[in-house]
């Protein structure tokens, strides 16, 4: 469990993954040593990993939610095949083991064949799978993350930190990715947080030069960052995936209502005929049956959903989940 501080460092993560520890001691009144020490104890212990991410989307990649039904002793060597490719951002064991679900980035040129020939393994016995396009998601995951771990910061604190985060979605113009921007982008993926001279020592150059390049590539959308967080480890022992049914006229206005709830710390509108997907995060079964009832089920929009019970997180974003903490997926590949 963590106190009320870690979970402000958490919560301020969240909102800026590259704020400084001295702003951050700022806001949250304490001195900068102390939240240095708690951010690196945190990272060490495998609770939080901030990672920077190139984002293909602007590339002409999209997101594809797969959910593959399998035998469950075959689920084992599915997991280590989903886990060890780098296009796969997510995968999770569903309730059971006999079910996987995991997002993919793939160009949308390709066909459903093309993507399920990458990902699966040739040996896999697979009984059933369907795979959809994620349309768009719900939210403002940098101004409303979730933060059901404890004490978070008040609406003057998160003022406070959103006045110096940078802008990334303002900029219309495509700044893509280079060879030599490799070095930087490679240790943002061990390292979200590494400091710009750490970065322009990796890449051969000035640390002015590195800032400007880190400043452009984030406002045009081609880096991007997480917060990696294991709620379990912070209290929150039970994950739900939600499968939800909806008229396409109440989609939007609906994703977003539930994209607010405490709980939920993921909404996103998919294709396919349940057409909204959410990932719910609770502290036990009570939690979750008080979610769907009082919350969720207040929604009359909803005219059907599923509720699957995540037994088992695998890899989320830029880290994979290996005994109990979150590990670079380089590391924990080298391991095997």
């Amino acid at each position: 469990m963590i106190d009320d501080l870690d979970a402000q460092i958490l919560h301020t993560l969240q909102l800026a993954p590259r704020v400084s520890f001295r702003r951050i001691a700022s806001v949250v009144g304490a001195t900068e040593q102390t939240v240095a020490r708690r951010y690196h104890r945190l990272r060490r212990d495998g609770v939080v990993r901030v990672v920077g991410l190139e984002n293909r989307w602007i590339a002409g990649e999209a997101s594809w939610v797969c959910r593959i039904r399998s035998a469950p002793d075959r689920i084992p060597q599915l997991a280590e095949a989903l886990v060890r490719r780098p296009d796969v951002s997510h995968a999770n064991v569903l309730a059971g083991w006999t079910e996987l679900v995991c997002v993919i980035r793939a160009p949308l040129g390709d066909s459903r064949e093309d993507v399920l020939l990458q990902l699966l393994p040739r040996a896999a016995s697979v009984i059933d799978i369907s795979i959809d396009l994620m349309l768009h998601s719900f939210g403002d995951p940098a101004r409303a993350p979730w933060a059901g771990y404890g004490s978070t910061l008040s609406a003057q604190q998160v003022a406070q930190i959103l006045q110096e985060r940078t802008d990334t979605g303002g900029n219309d113009q495509r700044t893509l990715p280079t060879a030599e921007d490799r070095p930087i982008l490679d240790a943002l993926g061990e390292d979200g947080r590494t400091p710009l001279a750490k970065l322009a020592a990796r890449a051969g150059w000035s640390v002015t030069k590195v800032g400007r390049r880190i400043a452009a590539l984030e406002a045009s959308g081609a880096l991007r960052y997480d917060v990696d967080v294991l709620p379990e480890r912070l209290g929150h022992q039970l994950s739900a995936m939600l499968w939800l049914t909806l008229a396409p006229k109440d989609l939007h206005r609906v994703g977003e209502r539930i994209a607010a709830h405490a709980q939920i710390a993921f909404a996103g509108a998919t294709s396919g005929s349940k057409n909204l997907m959410a990932v719910a995060i609770c502290r036990d079964s009570q939690d979750l049956y008080r979610y769907l009832t009082e919350q969720l089920g207040q929604i009359n929009e909803v005219s059907g959903y599923e509720v699957s019970i995540r037994t088992q997180r695998l890899k989320q974003h830029g880290s994979v989940v290996a005994h109990g903490r979150l590990v670079n997926p380089r590391s924990a590949r080298s391991a095997r």
